[in-house]
């Protein structure tokens, strides 16, 4: 005789199929695909007066991690580029989705920031640039494309390590009247990014810094290290001697097989962008000694290549058995508008000859030239903003330069257990300060070099924490 109701087994068995239904067994590709320029010279992009090179240092790449646990699959790619925009990124990853079925709106591709490498989007026009940004996108294609096919039974796991002496705040507060104008001849700066080192010039940095270098681990069924998805918050080191290069974030993922010992082949380390738009690697009140080109790169790609070891070393658990989920937003924002009187002094700007140019302010015609183009500039634009889970693992991406102190809040007021701020992703906006650093201003805030709203970075934080909270109810 049954001693419980027809119901309770109805129940029961309903339970046991909803938990086999929502088991989430993972599965890990990798690839990293070379995107070194084939034709030469050409300028890299992040400098105010580029000078063509006609040589690579070492290779940049594509680098690929897709996820897949039985019912979605992401895919987290990192390029290493200055920053790669739309036009570019939407036609790669459009391709990418027709070959794998992943859906656009769950690619994450995000630039390192290395300021050795070409133009993405052939600024200039040239058979080589033209040439480059082909290989590009075709190479952020195959690189998700490779990485899909790649899928095997996998395990993740995460964790932080902090390396607090090779990130500082480059804006700082200078002594009254040691505060040079800006390029739009006005003295309202109150602090200055790369300031003189010099303690009677300086007296303290603007904000704070974020220290965790950032591990997402994934290793196969044999417990064989497979890729290593890093995050830090720093700018590029530079200091490549003119050649292109992917600077520290190249060779942090040269150096990891190393770190890892035994790596399962198909190993894939890569190293994303933190909120670095107000950090840099130079330490101001006490200078380090000159360094030969490359030298600094190999110092901080060799530290955070130990400390994502540490932080592999601390994984307490590394789980077969985890949820993936992923939304994207679009937010309109509105560009910033220059006034009459700042189109027409740019106008006046441009015209002059070098002999005047030089009585103007630092860089005052970059700036006029900047200003007439960020004239002509609809309204509004339209940026992408991701939020993705990972187990109990977040990631949030913004397309900017992202002040240190916004990833900070992200961090603060996030619900996941663990949560890292890829910045440069899906787009490259220039600069996001918040409103309070703006008063401040400096060289992040000026008019085109942040280009939107000067609450935007309220807008996109608030907006991305209500997206974590969908992801982590």
């Amino acid at each position: 005789m049954n001693r419980f109701p027809l119901p309770f087994f109805i129940l029961a068995a309903a339970l046991l199929l909803t938990a086999s239904d929502t088991r989430a067994e993972l599965r890990a590709g990798t690839a990293a695909v070379d995107i070194t320029p084939d034709q030469w010279p050409l300028a890299p992009r992040g400098s105010f007066h580029p000078r063509p090179t006609d040589s690579a240092h070492d290779p940049l790449k594509v680098r690929c991690l897709v996820l897949d646990d039985g019912k979605t699959r992401i895919a987290l790619a990192v390029v290493d580029s200055c920053m790669v925009h739309r036009e570019q990124l939407d036609p790669a990853k459009a391709a990418a989705a027709k070959a794998t079925g992943i859906p656009v709106e769950h690619m994450l591709v995000s630039s390192t920031h290395t300021h050795s490498a070409p133009f993405a989007n052939a600024s200039h026009g040239t058979p080589q640039e033209l040439a480059y940004r082909k290989k590009l996108i075709a190479g952020i294609t195959a690189a998700i494309v490779e990485a899909a096919a790649k899928l095997q039974p996998a395990r993740a796991g995460w964790s932080g390590h902090d390396l607090p002496d090779e990130v500082f705040n480059r804006r700082w507060f200078l002594q009254p009247g040691t505060m040079p104008l800006n390029p739009f001849g006005e003295d309202t700066d109150i602090v200055k990014m790369n300031p003189p080192r010099d303690p009677k010039v300086l007296i303290n940095p603007a904000g704070p810094t974020d220290p965790e270098v950032s591990v997402l681990y994934i290793e196969d069924a044999k417990g064989k290290p497979l890729s290593v998805f890093a995050n830090y918050s720093l700018h590029y080191v530079g200091n490549t001697g003119g050649q292109m290069s992917a600077d520290y974030y190249g060779e942090f993922a040269r150096l990891m097989p190393v770190r890892m010992g035994r790596a399962a082949d198909g190993f894939v380390a890569m190293m994303s962008n933190g909120t670095s738009g107000d950090i840099n690697n130079i330490n101001f009140t006490d200078p380090r000694p000159r360094r030969e080109p490359f030298e600094q790169i190999r110092i901080v790609a060799s530290k955070t290549a130990d400390a994502a070891t540490r932080a592999i070393r601390h994984i307490d658990r590394k789980s077969a058995d985890l949820s993936l989920a992923m939304t994207q937003r679009a937010i309109t924002l509105k560009h910033r508008a220059p006034t009459p009187e700042q189109i027409a002094r740019a106008r006046n700007i441009i015209k002059v000859d070098a002999e005047a140019e030089k009585k103007l302010p630092r860089l005052a015609k970059a700036y006029a030239e900047r200003t007439l183009a960020l004239a002509e500039k609809p309204e509004t634009t339209q940026v992408l903003i991701q939020a993705i889970r990972i187990g109990d693992l977040a990631l949030c991406t913004l397309p900017f330069e992202v002040f240190a102190e916004i990833g900070l809040e992200l961090k603060h007021r996030s619900p996941a257990a663990d949560t890292f701020v890829v910045e440069l992703a899906n787009g490259g906006y220039g600069y996001l300060p918040t409103p309070g650093q703006h008063r401040f201003g400096g060289y992040e805030t000026w008019l085109t070099t942040n280009k939107v709203q000067k609450d935007a970075s309220v807008i996109l934080v608030d907006n991305l924490v209500e997206m974590l909270g969908e992801l982590f109810p």
